[in-house]
């Protein structure tokens, strides 16, 4: 379908609504590349760039995102939260997404930390990636590349670009490298259809509108997004090997802060907090 139309089809159903402009292309390099020069220009927040093909789709560490064209729902969600609340955009933006395939096709997702949507396995097979997040943050506006980085103030305002892919309907041509990490809507709600791409989209925005809402009044809704993204979790409770780049850490995940960041038990005992690395789940012994 022409992107005017599924754009025009998505502003209507948003309209009066904190992300009603909704822009739709055909294709472009990345759309949290896009929201990032358009965040320079001095756009305002609520911008949703969507595309039906991105030829420079990027996942966490310098990742590409491959997804053939029209088969996934690729956006980006453009962001200007205060400082403090930052860190817990991506969290709003899963638990948005989980809420909204749960609502559609009656199918529960589970998040697995720091940044996908997963559909669990039957203890035979690992989880399998349903959704991707990356969240790219501009610096505050009173830094520079000359003066360095600076810690924005509770009153600052920050940009940050949310992108995520949710994977559509892929049919039967599932690459065989992903066919055992990766599933489709399609494959989930078999033999019915998948949700149409819009309506996707439509009660994606319309959950997070709430949820960043909530986020952006107080504290109460960041613990009760908090509490929210532990209920959906993957990977609370579970045995991990997380990569740290220089060394792995295995141990058990117990919680995440309120920043966003997992807490693992090691084997010996203690407690590290993780701000960023890549978690693989275990399977039990």
């Amino acid at each position: 379908m022409d992107a005017s139309i599924l754009a025009e089809r998505s502003r209507a159903a948003l309209a009066g609504s904190r992300f009603a402009d909704v822009r739709w292309v055909a294709e472009t390099g990345s759309t949290n590349a896009d929201a990032l020069e358009l965040a320079r220009q001095g756009a305002p927040e609520g911008i949703v760039l969507v595309a039906e093909h991105q030829t420079a789709g990027r996942g966490r560490l310098g990742r590409t995102w491959q997804a053939p064209s029209g088969a996934s729902l690729l956006c980006t969600v453009l962001l200007r939260p205060y400082g403090p609340v930052a860190p817990s955009t991506t969290m709003a933006v899963a638990v948005a997404a989980a809420d909204a395939v749960a609502e559609l096709t009656g199918q529960a997702p589970r998040l697995k930390w720091p940044n996908d949507l997963v559909w669990p396995g039957d203890g035979s097979g690992p989880d399998r990636k349903l959704a991707g997040i990356l969240a790219e943050v501009d610096w505050p506006v009173a830094s520079t590349v000359a003066s360095g980085w600076s810690e924005p103030k509770p009153s600052d305002r920050l940009v940050v670009a949310v992108g995520i892919g949710i994977n559509v309907a892929w049919g039967a041509d599932v690459p065989a490298d992903l066919a055992d990490s990766a599933v489709a809507l399609d494959h989930l709600t078999q033999p019915a259809a998948p949700p149409d791409r819009v309506d996707l989209l439509v009660a994606f925005l319309r959950h997070l509108d709430r949820r960043y809402g909530a986020l952006s009044a107080g504290p109460d809704g960041a613990a009760e997004l908090r509490a929210d993204w532990r209920e959906r979790s993957a990977t609370i409770g579970r045995q991990v090997r997380v990569d740290l780049g220089t060394d792995d850490l295995v141990g058990t995940a117990v919680d995440v802060t309120a920043e966003g960041h997992l807490v693992v038990e090691t084997l010996e005992g203690d407690r590290r907090t993780i701000a960023v690395g890549d978690v693989v789940h275990l399977r039990p012994l």
